[in-house]
């Protein structure tokens, strides 16, 4: 498995080969600095902490900055464990674009867009209970129903309804890398992926 940390730019189109227009995502990946090897002797299972971003050092608390410095490397602002990462790198070396080529299909992981407190109908997707009709001029909206009465008395777990919708950890699948810019850290995969832009992403192969 390869894998990478990087940031939404955001969306843009390119034409394929075809001449269609391809709706395409903009994510900039690494460089990443290896500043973690854990190992099934020492630690138990076999990772690789991979970092990103450069953080301001003095925002950065005095644990973390000896951790970084084990790797010969500038404070970072995001870490990423990744069990099985196959690299033929050591710690403080750095993890690149490289690693993907185009036409391969990879997972982006992120955080959605937080929506906030939201209805059931943008939440779930219900349709409301349809007309105007027979006095119902406040019910379009509305979830209908939540269950019975004398019993259970009370609303089962699971229902749907209101709340707060977005904010959560978020997994595309399955995207085509259409292209790779080594020399500008970018790649450019096909189709949408969760997050607002500036966010970061992990970029699984």
């Amino acid at each position: 498995m390869s894998g990478i940390i990087g940031k939404k730019v955001g969306m843009t189109s390119i034409f394929g080969a075809n001449g269609k227009s391809i709706p395409c995502t903009v994510i900039e990946a690494g460089p990443c600095v290896i500043t973690q090897v854990k190992t099934l002797e020492k630690d138990g299972y076999v990772a690789v902490q991979l970092a990103f971003d450069e953080k301001k050092e003095k925002n950065t608390s005095a644990a973390m900055k000896g951790h970084f410095a084990k790797s010969s490397t500038t404070p970072k602002r995001k870490l990423v464990e990744f069990r099985d990462l196959e690299l033929d790198k050591n710690l403080g070396e750095s993890v690149t674009v490289d690693a993907f080529t185009e036409g391969d299909f990879v997972d982006v992981i992120g955080t959605s867009k937080g929506k906030g407190f939201q209805g059931v109908v943008k939440r779930h997707g219900f349709q409301g209970v349809g007309g105007q009709t027979h006095g119902q001029h406040n019910r379009l909206r509305a979830p209908g129903s939540l269950g019975a009465s004398s019993w259970p008395s009370r609303v089962f777990k699971g229902m749907r309804m209101a709340g707060r919708m977005g904010g959560d950890r978020v997994k595309a699948i399955n995207l085509e890398v259409i292209k790779v810019i080594a020399e500008k850290n970018v790649l450019v995969v096909k189709g949408s992926i969760p997050g607002a832009k500036g966010s970061y992403v992990i970029v699984e192969k």
